[in-house]
């Protein structure tokens, strides 16, 4: 069975619940927070979001899925692990999932990951989060 990037990353910072590896402990991804865009382009916001951020983060996307991952040191943060950021687009919606290390960095990326919404659905922009 072939492993995905996807899979190595989660393993690697610790939010594979089968990764057994020693080193991983304590960074187990226990923040999270997701939410329901609503939006009649979320494929089209879901690609460049990903392509924006893939620049210079690690980035896998399709036209109807994408993973970020936000390294735990990104502009100067000292988060204790990496973040992932999931995007799944749907006919009317883009859903949105963030799994943080820290209460701070969940707070963050939310704002963050709003704010390069917005910015690129400025025709639609604010669009409402409510995040669960």
């Amino acid at each position: 069975m072939r492993t995905t990037r996807l899979a190595m990353l989660r393993r690697r910072i610790g939010s594979d619940p089968g990764a057994g590896d020693s080193h991983d402990e304590g960074k187990n991804m226990t923040n999270s927070a997701s939410a329901a865009v609503p939006t009649d382009q979320a494929s089209r916001y879901l690609q460049q979001l990903c392509k924006h951020w893939s620049h210079n983060l690690k980035v896998e996307f399709t036209p109807e899925h994408g993973t970020i991952v936000f390294p735990k040191d990104a502009r100067g943060a000292d988060f204790p692990a990496d973040a992932i950021v999931t995007f799944d687009a749907r006919p009317a919606a883009l859903d949105v999932r963030i799994d943080a290390s820290s209460a701070d960095q969940l707070d963050t990326l939310k704002g963050v990951v709003a704010s390069h919404l917005d910015r690129f659905a400025f025709r639609e922009a604010p669009l409402p989060f409510d995040w669960a």
